[in-house]
């Protein structure tokens, strides 16, 4: 049996990796766009440290870009939408979003705020409790050393 001297044809014969992306990719970006996987990837850097945090991108539907986010975030960037489209088409180089859609969701890894700890009780001084105990009605009396609590345990 002769060998071919490298004559030999794979479907059809060799041929650009560049041609064959086209149909290999095409499938892919009619889920997703290439400028929503960017938007994906990159979304810290294109909307910042402060925003990224209580956001996240979900879909890029034609020029609309749906952002979840948690609570009344969602108010604030309403009114910040203009800075934000500006902020991704500037990063993608083009004009892919011309609209914002906000939806609410709790984010991964987003924390509810930890609840302050309060500086323990301090004593009343001496003048205080001695004003306190001048006034008539015990329940006035409570609130009034309660409150007192609390103005001498805020620090100064």
């Amino acid at each position: 049996m002769a060998e071919d001297s490298g004559d030999q044809r794979f479907f059809g014969g060799p041929r650009a990796l560049g041609a064959l992306l086209p149909r290999l990719t095409k499938p892919v970006f009619r889920k997703k766009s290439p400028a929503g996987a960017q938007i994906m990837a990159d979304w810290a850097e294109i909307i910042g440290p402060a925003l990224s945090a209580v956001t996240a991108p979900r879909r890029l539907s034609g020029t609309t870009l749906t952002i979840a986010c948690a609570g009344p975030v969602a108010m604030e960037l309403t009114h910040l939408a203009p800075q934000i489209i500006s902020r991704i088409n500037g990063a993608l180089g083009r004009q892919a979003v011309a609209q914002l859609k906000f939806v609410q969701e709790a984010l991964a890894g987003a924390r509810p705020p930890a609840a302050r700890r309060l500086a323990p009780a301090a004593p009343l001084p001496a003048q205080v409790q001695a004003g306190i105990a001048a006034v008539p009605g015990e329940e006035l009396r409570a609130a009034l050393a309660k409150l007192g609590q609390g103005v001498y345990r805020t620090p100064r």
